[in-house]
């Protein structure tokens, strides 16, 4: 199967292309659909990754159905026979990495799994000596890998075109 780099649902623009998945207005609801776009250091790279959305998808749907009864959350369907008529067509390319999810507002507040001391990371790391505040061994290089993945907080970049 060829990577997914943007979805095309004729007669549907999406109201959002991000980083990685293209939204589209369903109404009361919105469908995600999570591309084979790789984004790194907020840019979006030419080489998508196969089954990369599938992936994204099926994860973020497991996490939001274990943590359900923990926290109300805006998920409500993958099985793309919910969605409204319009965007059944197109089930090749919504299915697997697609939800129907309620419009909420969003909180700009993203998780980033860091290996390397790059980006942002280096820029607080030379400033201080530590990454989102955890203190890492004097002398690292730019690009170096850390002794230990840090999962750290991030503000959301709002990179990716709205339409």
């Amino acid at each position: 199967m060829q990577p997914l780099f943007e979805t095309h649902l004729t007669g549907i623009q999406p109201i959002v292309r991000g980083k990685v998945r293209d939204i589209y207005d369903a109404g009361e609801f919105l469908v995600f659909v999570a591309t084979d776009r790789l984004s790194a250091f907020d840019y979006v790279l030419q080489s998508p990754i196969p089954d990369k959305g599938r992936v994204l998808t099926q994860l973020t749907i497991f996490w939001l159905d274990l943590l359900r009864d923990v926290v109300p959350n805006h998920f409500v369907s993958a099985d793309v026979n919910d969605y409204p008529a319009a965007f059944r067509p197109f089930r090749d390319q919504l299915e697997g990495r697609s939800m129907l999810v309620r419009k909420a507002k969003m909180i700009e507040v993203e998780c980033v799994a860091r290996g390397y001391v790059a980006g942002s990371g280096w820029k607080d790391y030379r400033r201080d000596g530590s990454i989102c505040g955890i203190p890492l061994p004097p002398g690292l290089r730019e690009s170096e890998r850390l002794p230990q993945p840090l999962f750290t907080p991030a503000t959301k970049a709002q990179s990716g075109q709205s339409r």
